[in-house]
């Protein structure tokens, strides 16, 4: 998820495991535990962006990093805070909670995350987009309300509690609804007589009432999207593989594992003699032209031996029209 709601979700976490004995102090610490993960994200200035994309949601997501570095943490909170009244062991626990909660949060979403690192084993349910402010901002106000309310009475804890349970029932309508949407998806495709091999959703940007579906077919993809008010059928566009552009490249170790880390979901484009490698994962950004922009591509160019993969920008004027976009598409076809 977003920063922001990993903030939040670590805060409240650290409210309810050492609230009524540190205060607000224990949000502070639990924002920066649930934060604390996403620093792998510093590794694309590092690394090739192969290498980057590998390690993103791996080591310092797992079950490892939270239970090795909790203590590790929390000594070194105690040392900072020896005059409190909580003990290592109390900093640790906070911290173990912050640092665990912030991957099986991610593993709701369609990037997903590597719990069980160093086994390589992504957990991706994708039923929830990894921006949801209708995930987030109920959480956040009750954060807040339990933030301003005096430590250790009953009213902050029920704030921070609520905060937890809102949030948490509304991953479940979003689990329900992805069950609902899958099933709507075989529908169309069996009504429409489309032979296919496997099918994969997950919800468009920033809600969960309008989705996506990637069709696996033999030559080519088919998406297609459904909104909960839709009352027309669902279309599916069709995207051809183009796997045969790869050529002898597809032999190549960067272009394995670029295979791997998009589930063998992408197209080969290409524009004059450069390959893009578009990872279907995540669809396609909404256009009001005919151009199709896939979220996330990668321009293969070949140097020497070897082949550098560089991440294709965004277009920020096509990102300010996804919003408009969407919110019309929600409201159904």
């Amino acid at each position: 998820m977003d920063s922001l709601t990993q903030i939040v979700l670590g805060a409240a976490v650290g409210e309810a495991v050492l609230g009524k004995k540190v205060g607000n102090k224990a949000m502070l610490y639990g924002a920066i535990a649930g934060t604390i993960p996403d620093f792998d994200t510093f590794a694309s200035h590092f690394t090739d962006t192969v290498t980057a994309i590998e390690l993103h949601r791996g080591f310092t997501h797992s079950l490892i990093f939270s239970i090795c570095f909790a203590s590790i943490f929390g000594w070194l909170i105690h040392k900072i805070e020896h005059k409190n009244v909580a003990s290592i062991k109390d900093w640790s626990w906070l911290m173990f909670w912050g640092f665990v909660t912030h991957p099986l949060l991610d593993a709701h979403t369609t990037w997903g995350t590597q719990l069980f690192w160093p086994f390589d084993l992504r957990i991706a349910y994708k039923n929830i987009f990894v921006i949801d402010p209708l995930y987030t901002l109920p959480f956040l106000i009750f954060l807040l309300l339990a933030f301003f309310s005096k430590k250790g009475t009953q009213k902050r804890t029920n704030y921070n509690h609520l905060g937890l349970i809102i949030s948490s029932i509304y991953m479940l309508i979003t689990i329900g609804l992805k069950g609902y949407t899958y099933f709507k998806f075989k529908e169309a495709l069996n009504t429409q007589k489309i032979d296919y091999s496997a099918i994969e959703t997950k919800p468009t940007p920033f809600n969960s009432f309008l989705w996506t579906a990637n069709i696996d077919t033999k030559n080519a993809y088919l998406i297609g999207d459904y909104s909960i008010f839709d009352t027309q059928p669902i279309l599916f566009k069709s995207y051809p593989k183009n796997h045969h552009l790869l050529g002898e490249l597809a032999y190549n170790d960067k272009i394995k594992r670029l295979k791997n880390i998009s589930n063998n979901w992408f197209t080969i484009s290409k524009n004059n003699d450069t390959l893009t490698f578009n990872d279907l994962r995540f669809g396609i950004l909404p256009s009001n032209t005919n151009t199709t922009t896939f979220a996330f591509s990668y321009s293969l160019i070949q140097s020497n031996d070897d082949i550098i993969v560089t991440e294709i920008p965004k277009n920020r004027k096509q990102a300010k029209q996804l919003v408009t976009i969407l919110w019309d598409r929600i409201w159904g076809n």
